[in-house]
């Protein structure tokens, strides 16, 4: 019998299995010590699907769409609501991910698969985040998930740029950044959009949540009180103040990018 088999009382998780892999090639190879009940399930997604048996409810675990992934994650899917888990390597540590029309609104990691699966089923089930959280207390949300789930994130992530543009010019002297933000903001048409940063640059998008649109001007400070403009059509236009490179922004909005302001 050779070592990798060799049932250990005084392992943490439970002896080895007897059909623990021995070729280093295979998926679960080094996982077999620190996870030797998805080792001796064949997959996670046995794993997971066996606890959730157990348990009743009918809750039917998927494998996730990444092949390389099929022995080590599994998902939960339902009504634009999906729960991913992924095992951990050098740690038992299974990663839960909980998504909701494409935004992550809770992750955490825990060592039981019951608990694991638990939380998975309370997201299935169509739980809110914060009661998810309070039910499974490995598992953390945050303000931005929590607006979603409100209808308010767009007005979140507003609050979000403007707490980066100060941080931008107290810590790093940039007030140029400040000024951008701030000028947008004050626009109802740019209000209304989602706000991003990415690298350098102030995005505006149609919505908070994905598919993520990308037709609509952008703006970055460059430096001593000049912004750039750039446009989805390679455009460039650069402008003299944070009010001048918004009014160009605005300028450039497609007609269907946001409802038109009441009155106009």
């Amino acid at each position: 019998m050779t070592a990798a088999r060799v049932a250990d009382p005084l392992h943490e998780y439970g002896p080895l299995p007897d059909a623990a892999p021995t070729d280093a090639a295979h998926p679960l190879y080094g996982y077999a010590t620190l996870y030797p009940d998805v080792v001796g399930a064949g997959s996670l997604q046995n794993a997971l699907q066996a606890v959730a048996d157990r348990a009743g409810g009918g809750l039917a675990v998927e494998l996730t769409s990444s092949p390389g992934w099929r022995h080590v994650a599994a998902k939960v899917e339902a009504d634009g609501r999906s729960a991913h888990v992924l095992m951990a390597c050098g740690v038992r540590s299974l990663i839960v991910d909980c998504w909701a029309h494409g935004i992550r609104m809770a992750s955490g990691s825990t060592q039981d698969l019951s608990e694991a699966v638990g939380a998975m089923r309370s997201w299935h089930r169509g739980s809110r985040v914060r009661d998810l959280v309070e039910q499974w207390s490995f598992l953390r949300t945050w303000e931005l998930a929590e607006a979603h789930e409100r209808g308010e994130a767009v007005p979140a992530r507003w609050k979000m740029m403007h707490q980066v543009a100060e941080a931008y010019a107290e810590r790093r002297r940039e007030p140029d950044w400040r000024a951008l933000v701030e000028a947008a903001f004050e626009q109802p048409r740019l209000r209304a959009l989602s706000p991003g940063k990415s690298m350098y640059w102030l995005t505006f998008r149609r919505r908070a949540e994905p598919p993520i649109c990308r037709d609509l001007p952008r703006t970055r400070p460059l430096g001593n009180g000049r912004f750039e403009v750039t446009f989805a059509d390679g455009r460039v236009q650069e402008a003299d103040g944070a009010a001048a490179a918004v009014a160009v922004v605005v300028d450039g909005l497609p007609d269907d990018a946001v409802p038109p302001p009441p009155g106009s």
